[in-house]
């Protein structure tokens, strides 16, 4: 009994020490925190979480390399709650940590962008930016993973065709890609049920 305990707390608690999500369509869950407690990316136990008194939308909106599309875009939904996701951890080898912010659409959950802020001194640069079409970043296990979800002119908005999966490491003082994956959705194979080729890397591609 204490070990089937034991094992469904490791389940649940994961190796990466901060909530890891699926795509944007997934959550459609806008969301904005000021402040917000992060745990080691280490997942060492008993570890004290980190508290960063941060807020996303601000960081967003002073950020000059944020385009103004996106800017225009970053308003409240209903009452004080801005389409945001942020998530809090270490994703850029160093001691404070770090800020991952996705911009959604009110409507739909879609990612308008997504940005990784790393404490500088006693401010927070931006070191990674994304504005793609329904672009969504995470944290996962110290990495940064990136989902782009691929529609065609007949795809609704809730089923894409296919979605990208990148992931980066921090290396050198900057994000160098290290996976990268297609999945594509079949409608031929049963609902929610994907074909996944073989992973890849894009630079070995001609």
């Amino acid at each position: 009994m204490l070990v089937a305990l034991g094992l469904s707390a490791a389940c649940s608690t994961g190796g990466s020490g901060v909530q890891d999500e699926g795509s944007a369509q997934a959550q459609n869950r806008p969301s904005v925190s000021s402040s917000a407690a992060a745990k080691d990316d280490k997942g060492a136990e008993g570890a004290e979480p980190r508290t960063v008194d941060v807020n996303p939308v601000r960081l967003v909106k002073d950020d000059p390399k944020v385009s103004a599309s996106v800017k225009a875009g970053l308003k409240p939904c209903a009452g004080t709650d801005y389409p945001v996701d942020s998530f809090f951890g270490n994703v850029t080898g160093g001691d404070a940590t770090d800020v991952v912010v996705n911009v959604l659409t009110c409507a739909d959950g879609v990612g308008l962008g997504t940005y990784v802020y790393r404490e500088v001194g006693s401010v927070y640069k931006n070191v990674f930016a994304s504005e793609d079409p329904s672009v969504y970043a995470t944290i996962d296990r110290g990495d940064l993973v990136v989902t782009r979800q691929m529609y065609t002119e007949e795809d609704p908005v809730a089923s894409p065709s296919a979605e990208d999966v990148t992931t980066y490491r921090w290396d050198d003082d900057k994000f160098t890609q290290r996976h990268w994956v297609r999945r594509e959705f079949s409608g031929t194979v049963g609902e929610d049920e994907l074909v996944v080729p073989e992973e890849t890397d894009p630079s070995s591609e001609s």
